[in-house]
């Protein structure tokens, strides 16, 4: 299975980038209608204690795992700035469970535009507690989530890449939390 991005949805990121960034800001991101929805489970996050504490690469070691349902897990492997002003946040969803599971719908999120490309991670969001803003999955300029959509079920012990696509919170912001529905929220280092 291969996952792309169209040329049109490569043309209109960086104007969407912009948009989207200045209609993010959103004050007291503390509470959110999906709050008793979530699954209880524990999200793990891992934290580097070396001296290059942005160095992602050449380790195994995940920046968080999210437990969801059905048995899923979301393993975040990377959270890397670009240049071009948005965040990529890469890894696996993993079926853990004993029997096949589909991504729930509800990870698409509850946005009109977003749910009538299909299933989709664009119910992700990256939250900046210190400047208060809520940063939501980019879209295209049809409205389609820049993330991985149309997930096939998965199979017991398989995992598939996944991918979400953010605007960037200011520099100095370099812890974020990371919030899918229906699974456990997790602090993530960004590098880059």
């Amino acid at each position: 299975m291969s996952i792309r991005i169209t040329t049109k949805a490569r043309r209109g990121m960086v104007a969407l980038t912009v948009a989207a960034g200045l209609a993010v800001g959103v004050a007291g991101c503390g509470g959110g209608g999906d709050d008793d929805k979530k699954p209880e489970a524990s999200a793990s996050a891992s934290k580097d204690t070396g001296s290059n504490p942005s160095a992602q690469e050449g380790t195994d070691e995940p920046l968080a795992e999210l437990k969801g349902e059905d048995g899923l897990i979301l393993e975040i492997t990377s959270a890397q700035r670009d240049s071009g002003g948005f965040v990529t946040v890469s890894g696996e969803m993993k079926n853990d469970g004993a029997e096949a599971a589909r991504v729930s719908v509800r990870t698409s999120g509850d946005e009109t535009e977003i749910i009538r490309h299909g299933t989709s991670l664009g119910g992700a969001t990256l939250v900046d507690s210190a400047s208060k803003k809520r940063y939501y999955v980019l879209r295209d300029t049809d409205g389609r989530p820049l993330t991985t959509t149309g997930m096939p079920r998965i199979k017991a012990g398989d995992s598939i890449p996944v991918f979400m696509q953010f605007p960037a919170p200011p520099t100095d912001a370099g812890e974020v939390t990371f919030q899918l529905p229906t699974f456990a929220a997790a602090t993530i280092t960004i590098s880059g």
